[in-house]
This record gives structure tokens, sequence and C-alpha cells, in this order.
């Protein structure tokens, strides 16, 4: 539990540094194995910019460019965005913001056994105090973050990438 405390106090003061806020969905839908709020796995950084706007936060300490949009200033909820080669690598949920649900309707929130009757999940990562159940696609793996048993947050990875934020 205190390893899960920390993890998650380490990501939040990390996603508090993020300068700007932006405007992702306000209620995203993810379409498993294709795109979460409009955008997909392999988007450009101007497809982004397109679909959430051009307010948003850049990571200064991630392995790779990080954009965070929040939907407040200073504020860690929201959504974000990984690149490599200047292409979406994982998108992903930002601190479980409301009103975000699959297009099956299953909404962020949702108890690890409602995750489970709902989804055939394939494979699971132990990540650094939560886990992530995971669908994989021709085009993106989808992602299912659970923390304390709930439905923490959505996410895509290009197939075969490590889901752990």
């Amino acid at each position: 539990m205190r390893r899960s405390l920390v993890a998650l106090a380490a990501l939040t003061a990390l996603l508090a540094v993020a300068p700007a806020a932006s405007a992702p969905p306000a209620k995203g839908v993810l379409i498993p194995g294709r795109s979460l709020g409009g955008v997909s796995v392999g988007m450009t950084k101007a497809d982004v910019l397109h679909v959430w706007g051009k307010r948003h936060g850049v990571c200064r300490d991630c392995p790779r460019t990080t954009w965070y949009f929040n939907y407040d200033k200073f504020v860690a909820q929201g959504a974000g965005v990984a690149f490599e080669g200047g292409r979406v690598a994982h998108v992903f949920t930002i601190w479980s913001p409301d009103g975000w649900r699959s297009a099956d309707g299953l909404a962020l929130g949702a108890s690890e056994a409602e995750v489970d009757d709902a989804l055939v999940l394939n494979d699971e990562r132990i990540c650094d105090g939560y886990d992530a159940l995971l669908a994989p696609g021709e085009e993106a793996t989808t992602v299912y973050y659970l923390y304390e048993k709930r439905l923490w947050g959505f996410g895509l990875t290009k197939p075969g990438a490590n889901p752990c934020l």
C-alpha cells in the first residue's frame, strides 16, 4: 500500500509540473484497439493538436516526448500522449477523469469484477502501484488501468509496448 501511495504521489507531482491546460474531451470515449478521445496510435503531433488543441504541458523528465492535456492548469486530470519518432506511441487518461467510458459502456470507476465480466483480456502487467490489463489488437493494444481494484484509466499503446506509465 505504501509503495502504491508513493508511486501515485510521484506521478501526481510529475503531472502537476505541466505548465498549461488544454481540452481533451470532457467525456472521452475509448474505442478499443482504435482511439481514445479521438486520438489513435500512429497519429502525428499535428493530428493530436488538431483533435485536442494546442494548449498542453510537456513532461520535462520523461524518456519520450510526452504531452499532458489537463483540464485545469497544474491539476493532474485529463489525458496524455507519448510520442516515438513524432507519432503517438501511447495515449492515456490521467487521474481517472469523470465521464470517460469505453464504446461498450464500461465507465472509469467500475469495479475489477465489472471489468472482468465485460471484457476478454489476454494479458496483465503489474506496474508500480497499479495493474494494466491488456487486450492486444492489430493497430493498438487497449489498456485498462486498475488501482485499488477499480478501473482508474484507459490507454492505447503500440502493439507489444510497455503499458506502464
